[in-house]
């Protein structure tokens, strides 16, 4: 409308003209590049599914080992104020994360292949709001806020802790949005029976919660994915 206002009423359809072929050139610059990225990050994460595969099996299993570990350190030297518990599994998250980050690194170089591929940088940036959003609920619960329990805290966690993987798992084989939808699902049910079912007098170990969904079931994860490595590359 504004090119037709400043062209005169008799060149009114040869400026409707040379727009409509100047937005068909752009169009058709535009379009096919467009079309040709997405295509291949759509085939090298077809591609690499096998290789993100073979790299999640150590490190569910690292994961696993660690939550564990965490579990048995909380429940042992009974870490149970909301300071304290939130200290101990804030630190292994940061572990889990960098082990992680340095397992994949390593398995890339064995691969000889670009870690830092646009493919990973999809996962990473699937992974990262989920995760930042509850670790920073969760250092304002714990150390500066203080209003809610462990085993609230725990869900929260999970919560988030199981959106990152369904988010990853889009970019990632189809086990990764399966293993979240796992997370989601088992801690709200488990949530729902503590506040409907459960007595309320009945204590539970936060440190229990955290052991079972970070320790065993990555374990169980990790010990799945290497176990079916060889009959089933691919996920």
């Amino acid at each position: 409308m504004l090119l037709c206002a400043l062209v005169p009423q008799g060149h009114s359809e040869t400026a409707f003209a040379l727009a409509n072929f100047g937005f068909a050139l752009q169009s058709k610059h535009m379009e096919p590049k467009w079309a040709e990225e997405n295509l291949q990050t759509i085939r090298t994460l077809m591609e690499r599914s096998a290789l993100y595969r073979r790299a999640l099996a150590p490190i569910m299993l690292f994961a696993g080992a660690l939550g564990l570990s965490a579990a048995t350190v909380g429940l042992f030297f009974h870490l149970d104020s909301i300071r304290a518990f939130g200290t101990l599994w804030l630190g292994t998250a940061a572990v889990a994360i960098a082990g992680a980050f340095l397992i994949a690194r390593q398995q890339a170089l064995k691969d000889k292949e670009n870690f830092w591929s646009p493919p990973t940088r999809r996962v990473g940036q699937a992974l990262l709001p989920p995760l930042f959003a509850g670790m920073f609920i969760g250092l304002i619960f714990a150390f500066a806020v203080g209003l809610v329990n462990p085993v609230v805290l725990t869900f929260i966690w999970l919560l988030f802790y199981g959106c990152a993987l369904h988010s990853a798992g889009f970019f990632m084989s189809r086990g990764m949005k399966l293993f979240g939808c796992v997370f989601i699902g088992t801690s709200c049910a488990i949530l729902c029976i503590l506040v409907f079912i459960l007595p309320q007098n009945i204590e539970i170990s936060a440190h229990w919660i955290m052991g079972f969904f970070f320790g065993v079931l990555h374990l169980a994860y990790g010990a799945y994915l290497y176990l079916t490595e060889k009959k089933n590359p691919v996920a």
